[in-house]
C-alpha cells in the first residue's frame, strides 16, 4: 500500500440517493467535492449548525406572526418573502445537490422527494410546513454526521499512527528523513514519546512500548534487544535503536490499514437488500404520489386539487427511505469501529453478520490457546550429578542451536559459561546434540538420542507430558529437562464465554496428541487432536461443515492458512501471525488474546441486532404514517416525525455500539 498521505471522509450520495454512512477513503487531491451538509474536520460545531439555526429562528418568528403576535405588515408578498428566506440556508444545498444527481441521471434521489415535497408546500400556500420540512431534514442529516464522525473516530485514528518522518543514524549522525523511503537494514533512533514509522528489530537492551492504537491494550509491552516491534508503537521512556526489517508499505500497520479502508466495501447481506430495495422503491412512491394526486379526480365528486396534492406531498415525505439507507449501514459501521476500539479488525461488515450466527470456534494450540513461547517446566538431574554444572555444560551446548527448545534452556540458565571449551560438537538430525567436554561426551537431545548410543534410563517418555529433553553425561543417563508452551491467561475465560454462548469449541494441533490433551482438559475443551499436518486440519474441518454448521477456525501459523480459507469465518492472531494468515484471515486480533474471540462474536450480535431494530422501526412506522397520509389523515408534522425522526432515532440506536462494553 502506498505511503498514506492526509485523508478526508467524503460522503456520497448511493444509488437511492440517500447520503450512505458507509463511508469511502479518498486521497484529497483527489476529490474536492464537499457536500454542503458535510461536518468537515475544519468546521466547526457551531457552523454546521448555523443555517438550521437562523432557518429556525426565522421560522419561529413567521409562525409567531401567523397565529400568536399578528401584525398587519405580516401578509402577501412580504409573509412570502420571509419563509422564503427562511428556507434558503437549508433548502439551497438541498436543491443543488438534486440538480446535480439529475444531471448524472439519478432523478429519484432523496434530494429530489425534499425539493418536491418543500416546493409544493410553498404552492399549495403552507409555508411554514414547507420550511419545517427541510429545515428538520438538515438538522437529520447533520445528527447523521456527527453520528458517522464518532463511529468512525476509532478507525480514522489508526490513520495517523505512523509518522511521516523518522530520526535514522548514518555514521552515527542523526538525520530526519521521509519514514517511506527508509531501506531495510536503516538504524532508526526513537526518543521517548515517540511513534515507530515502520517495523523493525530492537537493538536496545530493553525498552517500553505504549501499543494500544495496534492492540487495544493499554499496558505497556517491554521489549528486549533482537525482540520484534512494529509501526504505531510509542516508545515509553528512554531513547531506542531500531533495525528496521520491513519496508513502509510491507509493515503490519499498513497492513491493518488497507485492511480497515477496504472493510466497508464487503457489505453485509441487510446492507445489501436495503439499496437494492431503495432503488425500486424511491420511484414506485413517486409514482404513488402522483397517483394519490391526480386519481381521485375520477372518482371524487367534490375533488379539490390543492388538497389532494398536499396529500401527495405528505406522501413523498413520508416515504423518504433515508432512515433505512443511512442508519443500517452507519450500524455495521459502528460494529466495525467498537470492534477496532477493543484490538478486533473485520474486513468487512458482512463478517459482523457471519460471526454472529457463528455455531463451532475450532482454534488451534501454540500461538492462539498458548503463548507460543517454550519454558523450561522441571529440571530433574539426578544425585549422582552436580545439578549446576550439569545444567552450566547443557546450556553451553545448547547455544550452538537456534531452536525454540535451546533459547528456553538458556532463559532459564542464564548467562553462558565462556570458560567452558567444547569439542567435536555435532547435530544428529531429530535426535539432539552430542559434544566432548573434559574428555567426556556430553549428550542433549530426546530419548531417541539415548537410545542410538546406548545409554541406558529408567524412564517412560509417553508417561510425561511435556516436551522432554534428556540429558547425559560420560555415557550415563544424568536426568532430564521439560518443555512446554504455558496457556495464555485468558484461555479459560475464552472457552468459558464460547460455551456460555452455546459455541462449541474444537482443539486443533499439530504437537504431539498427549500435549494437545493436557491442555484441552485443563481448559475444559472436550474435543481435542493432534499429531495434525495441515491437510488433516482441512480434513478435520470438513466433518463439521458436512454436519451443516457454521465454523470459524482461529489460527497464527503459515500452516493454518488453508483451513482459515475454508472455514465460515478465519480469524487470525494478529501479533505473532504470520503474514499469510492474517492476509487469508476474515477478523484479525492485533494483541493475540483469545478472549477477543468471544468479544468478536458479541459484537457481531449485538450489531446485528440493532440493524434489525433499526428496519423494523422504520418500516413500522412508515407504514403507518404512510396509510394516514394517504388516507388524509397526516399532516407535514407527522411526516417530519416519519421521516427525520425516525432517521434520528434509528441513527441513536446504530451509535449506542459504541458506548457497549463487550
Amino acid at each position: 500500500m502506498e505511503h498514506i498521505k492526509e485523508k478526508t471522509i467524503k460522503k456520497k450520495p448511493n444509488q437511492s440517493g440517500c447520503c450512505s454512512a458507509h463511508e469511502e477513503y479518498h486521497h484529497s487531491e483527489d476529490d474536492g467535492h464537499d457536500h454542503d451538509h458535510e461536518h468537515n474536520a475544519d468546521g466547526s460545531l457551531f457552523q454546521m449548525f448555523l443555517p438550521a439555526i437562523i432557518s429556525f429562528v426565522l421560522l419561529l418568528i413567521g409562525i409567531g406572526f401567523d397565529n400568536y403576535f399578528p401584525q398587519s405588515w405580516f401578509s402577501g408578498y412580504v409573509r412570502i418573502g420571509w419563509y422564503i428566506v427562511a428556507y434558503l440556508p437549508v433548502g439551497l444545498p438541498v436543491l443543488k445537490e438534486a440538480y446535480e444527481s439529475i444531471m448524472k441521471g439519478d432523478v429519484f434521489s432523496e434530494f429530489f422527494l425534499m425539493c418536491i415535497a418543500t416546493i409544493g408546500a410553498f404552492a399549495i400556500g403552507e409555508f411554514p410546513e414547507g420550511v419545517a420540512v427541510m429545515l428538520f431534514y438538515i438538522i437529520g442529516e447533520n445528527f447523521q454526521g456527527l453520528a458517522v464522525s464518532r463511529a468512525k473516530s476509532n478507525i480514522k485514528s489508526l490513520l495517523d499512527q505512523r509518522p511521516d518522518e523518522v530520526t535514522i543514524l548514518e555514521n552515527n549522525v542523526a538525520t530526519k528523513v521521509k519514514a517511506a523511503d527508509v531501506k531495510i537494514g536503516s538504524i532508526i533512533q526513537l526518543k521517548a514519546g515517540e511513534k515507530l514509522g515502520l517495523d523493525g528489530e530492537l537493538l536496545s537492551d530493553t525498552a517500553s512500548f505504549n501499543t494500544a492504537a495496534l492492540t487495544g491494550e493499554s499496558k505497556p509491552s517491554t521489549k528486549i534487544k533482537g525482540e520484534t516491534v512494529l509501526a504505531g508503537m510509542i516508545n515509553e521512556n528512554t531513547i531506542a535503536q531500531v533495525k528496521v526489517t520491513t519496508d513502509y508499505k510491507d509493515s503490519k500497520l499498513s497492513k491493518i490499514l488497507e485492511m480497515v479502508q477496504n472493510a466497508t466495501a464487503k457489505k453485509a447481506p441487510a446492507e445489501l437488500f436495503i439499496r437494492k430495495f431503495a432503488k425500486i422503491y424511491t420511484p414506485i412512491v413517486v409514482y404513488l404520489a402522483i397517483a394519490i394526486c391526480l386519481l381521485p379526480m375520477l372518482f371524487v365528486d367534490n375533488y379539490v386539487f390543492s388538497d389532494w396534492l398536499y396529500r401527495a406531498l405528505v406522501f413523498l415525505v413520508i416515504s423518504c427511505p433515508c432512515a433505512l439507507v443511512i442508519s443500517i449501514p452507519l450500524g455495521y459501521f459502528g460494529g466495525i469501529g467498537a470492534a477496532s476500539k477493543n484490538g478486533i479488525l473485520f474486513k468487512g461488515s458482512n463478517f459482523l453478520d457471519s460471526i454472529s450466527t457463528i455455531q463451532n470456534v475450532v482454534m488451534d494450540k501454540t500461538g492462539t490457546m498458548t503463548e507460543g513461547v517454550f519454558k523450561v517446566q522441571e529440571v530433574i538431574i539426578f544425585d549422582d550429578f552436580d545439578k549446576e554444572e550439569i545444567l552450566k555444560l547443557v546450556n553451553v551446548l545448547e547455544s550452538q542451536s537456534t531452536h525454540p527448545v535451546a533459547t528456553a534452556i538458556h532463559n532459564h540458565v542464564g548467562k553462558i559459561d565462556a570458560s567452558i571449551e567444547l569439542k567435536n560438537v555435532e547435530e544428529i538430525s531429530g535426535h539432539g546434540l552430542k559434544a566432548e567436554i573434559n574428555g567426556k561426551e556430553l549428550h542433549v537431545g530426546n530419548f531417541k538420542l539415548m537410545d542410538k548410543f546406548n545409554i541406558k534410563y529408567d524412564l517412560d517418555p509417553n508417561s510425561v507430558v511435556y516436551t522432554t529433553i534428556a540429558i547425559a553425561y560420560d555415557k550415563k543417563f544424568a536426568g532430564y529437562l521439560t518443555i512446554a508452551d504455558e496457556i495464555k491467561e485468558d484461555a479459560q475465560e475464552t472457552v468459558n464465554k464460547l460455551k456460555a454462548l452455546g459455541v462449541k469449541v474444537t482443539m486443533l494441533s499439530g504437537d504431539k496428541t498427549n500435549v494437545v490433551q493436557f491442555v484441552a482438559d485443563k481448559l475444559g475443551i472436550t474435543k481435542a487432536f493432534g499429531d495434525l499436518l495441515p491437510e488433516d486440519k482441512v480434513n478435520k474441518l470438513n466433518e463439521i461443515k458436512a454436519k451443516n454448521e457454521t465454523v470459524a477456525f482461529v489460527g497464527d501459523g503459515v500452516n493454518d492458512a488453508p483451513v482459515i480459507a475454508l472455514s465460515t469465518v478465519g480469524i487470525a492472531m494478529g501479533g505473532l501471525g504470520s503474514d499469510a494468515t492474517i492476509e487469508t484471515a476474515d477478523i484479525v486480533i492485533q494483541d493475540d488474546k483469545p478472549s477477543k474471540i468471544p468479544m468478536a462474536i458479541n459484537i457481531g450480535k449485538q450489531t446485528k441486532k440493532i440493524v434489525w431494530q433499526n428496519i423494523t422501526l422504520a418500516f413500522v412506522v412508515k407504514a403507518f404514517v404512510l396509510i394516514l397520509g394517504a388516507g388524509g389523515l397526516a399532516t407535514m408534522w407527522e411526516a417530519v416525525f416519519a421521516d427525520v425522526g425516525v432517521a434520528l432515532l434509528a441513527i441513536l440506536n446504530a451509535v449506542r455500539i459504541q458506548k457497549m462494553k463487550f
